[in-house]
């Protein structure tokens, strides 16, 4: 027999909540019960929490992290702080679960489901439409935004002979740029005290780095830095690297670790020292070493900026449907 039971918590079903994220094909680290429960205490207000989990003897198949706004449901998550988002479904119950994601829009009156950003892999993408529009709903899917990754081979040099010769050319030419300075380093920190002393500085490089990057920075964002950076640090799946020239810290990357992937998630750098290349030079460090630690995949997350690509990132698109009641 199978169950629907309100999600009121992100505590609630415990480990069951992993079991059922490892086992999807969108297993993700922004899909953790740890990264939602967070993003809730930052943005949740004006929000209500209407997910559900769905159980068949006694095991968690499935689990849909909802929020309502107006007559409105979305995944918990926005753009903003989450690259990728979903449903969680194993294998197998989709066609159950889907349904229930329908029977859930019905049975609070709500007249719009948006679901974002969805990647190419998501079973969302492949099972609902069609389901939704035997049920009368109208469905929109549109490109959302694009994300860069790369698989990763088993030496640094396998991954400089991936490149493309012009990048690959470039990277050894500002390498060697950079190690004509008699005082540089690069190193990262994990620890949670470590990191809360640190992220100041974090922040402050990021904002120098960009115009957009610093409006990005609202107080409410920076509390969710604060947070994230704190329970990430907590669970052992951070990195916030930095590279110093004369002991001054010129480039910062933040990236966490999950699944054998290693994800960048934001960095900053001074644009005093463009010339030594110090902001792509430090994610290209992240990478070595992710390599070095015998990961499988680094994810540049969303966005198009050129330098993904020059470090090998391959392109794939993120998605947006929207699920309305006609």
């Amino acid at each position: 027999m199978i169950q629907s039971t309100p999600l009121t918590s992100f505590t609630q079903i415990g480990d069951e909540w992993q079991t059922v994220l490892s086992g999807s094909p969108v297993n993700s680290l922004f899909l953790t019960p740890q990264w939602q429960e967070v993003w809730w205490e930052t943005f949740g207000d004006g929000r209500s929490m209407v997910g559900f989990y769905l159980t068949e003897a006694e095991e968690v198949t499935a689990i849909a992290p909802l929020a309502r706004t107006g007559d409105t449901l979305s995944l918990v998550g926005n753009q903003d702080t989450v690259d990728y988002n979903d449903f969680m479904v194993k294998p197998g119950h989709e066609a159950v679960f889907y349904d229930a994601v329908l029977g859930c829009m019905d049975e609070l009156k709500c007249h719009t489901l948006t679901l974002a950003p969805l990647t190419e892999a998501s079973p969302t993408l492949e099972h609902l439409p069609e389901l939704a529009r035997r049920r009368g709903f109208s469905v929109e899917v549109e490109k959302e935004d694009v994300a860069s990754g790369i698989a990763l081979p088993e030496t640094w040099e396998d991954y400089l002979a991936g490149l493309s010769k012009k990048d690959r050319h470039e990277l050894r030419r500002k390498f060697r740029r950079l190690e004509t300075l008699p005082d540089w380093r690069w190193y990262s920190i994990t620890g949670q005290e470590q990191v809360a002393d640190r992220l100041g500085d974090f922040i402050e490089l990021m904002r120098l780095s960009k115009v957009d990057k610093d409006q990005w920075m609202t107080p409410e964002r920076e509390q969710f830095f604060h947070r994230i950076t704190q329970r990430m640090s907590q669970d052992d799946r951070l990195r916030l690297f930095f590279l110093e020239i004369d002991g001054r810290p010129v480039a910062t990357s933040l990236c966490f670790d999950y699944d054998s992937s290693r994800l960048l998630y934001n960095s900053g750098y001074n644009p005093e020292q463009s010339y030594y290349s110090v902001g792509l030079l430090l994610d290209a460090l992240c990478l070595r070493e992710a390599i070095e630690q015998k990961m499988k995949y680094f994810d540049f997350l969303r966005g198009d900026e050129p330098y993904k690509a020059h470090l090998g990132g391959q392109q794939h698109v993120l998605y947006q449907m929207v699920v309305k009641r006609n």
